[in-house]
């Protein structure tokens, strides 16, 4: 599908802006005409001796004022076309944000960050220029050659325009070739920009990393392979571009040659006047531009159509899970239930999960271990439908989680997640992300069920501390404090914690729980953790293993079938009771 193909919702809307701005342009273009004309008229009186003081006056002051009226007109259609052009690229940018909002993990696991960030900061411009200079050069070409072109014939001599354009031919030629190479360069520099933009985020954030294990060399030789790589796909783009001007050149110098010469001819031999030779150079000057920006347009067209097709791509792709037509309205989840559920990741080789059931009432609490990799974090995203599960496995209420919007479902959950990324913006603000306008006495609740307040306390700025680029000023522990604050300001009614209390102390930790089961007192809970102390309070633990329940029952009752749940919490006893003696 062609460029204007894709955007003809913009343009459809635009359209009023575009007709002033391309109507302004031709007028522009016509009105150019008249100065050429008037100076081989001019030239012819001063040739015949009969030119005049006031006739001289009257020429001057027309061009002065011939120019104000073509400032005015090119300063009006120059902010109205770029303006569409703007307002297409916020429209864009804005779209791309908000399409990525929708989109499931496993978009984001087929698209690295490289290339969605060089969707916003080279497709989108790439796109916008073609929709503002695109349409200009454009419209400058056809116009701007038309009236010249009929000028020349209408006022000057149709033989000596017929000659002086004979190479012109060959542009139309040169123009297609170098245009196709344009783009398969212009995708190929696109790329490789994506690839640095993956290396340069890997690098900022593997940082310490990088720096712990004595790799910062390795890391910069590995970007500067990529950055050349990038400047050499870049070079080869230049390279294209770079021909386009001379070679229009060249062929307008010809037709320059053929003018003045022929045109000398035919002024000796009397078919046209020195004035009309003088007019039709300053004609032909004003073909170089048209020359010039029907090259231009079709290296940004391709580098336009190029990008929109790379956006168009990104666009098509639909999230895996999308909601209903209908959704059922549930008031509040007084259920959560797992009825034989099996799941596999998009592109895995083997289920992650296998005939899961279990059944929690509103107000319970529920634990999950079992060793890493056993499918805890995978059996608690099931709630958040980051996936499609089966049909009827995850029930909310009785009723099937698929049937139920999914910003519904997700209004409920307060989510905790292992990772804690954290905005570089003040405390205060990460722990009111999901309410901006809590009151001080709400954030300084949640801080103190996180046991986050002594921490802000020690804080430089206290609340309004920045915490930088994903909380780089805080500790493990201090990060997900102000993660679990973030979630219990949010009073949801179902709060997801995953392996969310590893970086706190035992005590902390202690602290935390007993503020959850105090204050969510007839709200649902669900703890996953390798630490056994954080679930032994909970209603109902399942153990998993590979991705089934291996146990499941209250804590006393696992003590009891003395498996791997009485094993594992009598080996952390053990290890607790020794650290305790040693301190």
């Amino acid at each position: 599908m062609s460029f204007v193909g894709r955007l003809a919702w913009f343009f459809r809307d635009r359209w009023g802006r575009y007709a002033l701005a391309i109507v302004l342009m031709a007028t522009v273009s016509v009105l150019n005409i008249l100065p050429p004309q008037m100076i081989g008229s001019v030239i012819d009186h001063i040739r015949t001796g009969s030119l005049t003081a006031e006739g001289l006056r009257q020429s001057v002051l027309l061009l002065i004022g011939l120019a104000v009226v073509l400032y005015i007109m090119i300063y009006v259609w120059i902010t109205t076309l770029f303006g569409n052009s703007l307002q297409l690229e916020k429209l864009l940018r804005s779209r791309l944000t908000a399409h990525l909002t929708r989109m499931s993990p496993s978009f984001f696991q087929r698209n690295s960050t490289g290339e969605l960030m060089a969707l916003a900061t080279n497709d989108v411009p790439a796109i916008g220029q073609t929709a503002g200079y695109g349409v200009m050069t454009l419209v400058n070409t056809i116009v701007g050659t038309t009236v010249v072109l009929v000028t020349m014939i209408s006022f000057i001599s149709w033989k000596l325009m017929l000659a002086a354009l004979l190479p012109l031919p060959l542009l139309t030629v040169l123009i297609s070739v170098l245009g196709k190479h344009t783009r398969k360069r212009f995708i190929a520099a696109q790329t490789a920009f994506g690839r640095m933009n993956d290396q340069a985020l890997e690098s900022i954030s593997g940082m310490r990393v990088i720096r712990s294990y004595v790799q910062e060399e390795h890391d910069l030789d590995a970007f500067d392979r990529i950055t050349r790589d990038v400047m050499d796909k870049n070079i080869r783009v230049a390279a294209i571009n770079a021909l386009f001007h001379p070679a229009i050149s060249l062929i307008v110098g010809l037709s320059y040659v053929i003018g003045i010469g022929y045109g000398a001819y035919l002024v000796f031999h009397n078919d046209i006047t020195l004035g009309q030779l003088v007019s039709f150079n300053i004609y032909l000057g004003m073909l170089i531009w048209p020359m010039i920006a029907f090259g231009e347009f079709i290296n940004v067209l391709q580098r336009g159509t190029a990008s929109v097709d790379r956006l168009t791509r990104s666009f098509e792709q639909q999230p895996d899970v999308q909601n209903t037509a209908h959704p059922v309205e549930v008031g509040r989840p007084e259920s959560i239930e797992l009825r034989n559920l099996t799941f596999r990741y998009p592109g895995a080789a083997q289920d992650s999960l296998t005939g899961v059931s279990l059944r929690l009432k509103r107000g319970q609490t529920l634990g999950i271990v079992g060793r890493t990799g056993s499918g805890k974090s995978t059996l608690l995203k099931q709630l958040l439908r980051f996936y499609p599960a089966p049909a009827g496995s995850v029930r909310l209420s009785d009723v099937p989680i698929e049937e139920l919007a999914i910003e519904h479902v997700r209004g409920w959950i307060g989510y905790v997640s292992q990772e804690h990324l954290l905005l570089s913006k003040s405390v205060r603000d990460n722990i009111a992300l999901g309410r901006p306008d809590a009151s001080p006495e709400e954030i300084g609740r949640a801080i103190e069920m996180a046991s986050f307040t002594q921490d802000v306390e020690q804080l430089p700025e206290g609340l309004q501390t920045i915490v930088g680029e994903n909380g780089v000023m805080l500790s493990g522990g201090q990060k997900q404090r102000v993660s679990i604050a973030r979630a219990l300001l949010t009073d949801p009614e179902i709060l997801i914690l995953d392996d969310s209390l590893s970086a706190v102390d035992a005590r902390t930790e202690s602290a935390i729980l007993g503020h959850i089961r105090a204050e969510r007192a007839g709200k649902t809970t669900l703890i996953a953790t390798h630490r056994l102390s954080a679930v032994m309070h909970a209603d109902w633990i399942v153990v998993l293993e590979d991705g089934r329940i291996a146990e499941e029952g209250t804590h006393e009752q696992l003590l009891q079938r003395g498996g791997w749940y009485k094993e594992q919490f009598e080996r952390q006893q053990l290890e607790a009771s020794l650290l305790d003696a040693s301190s």
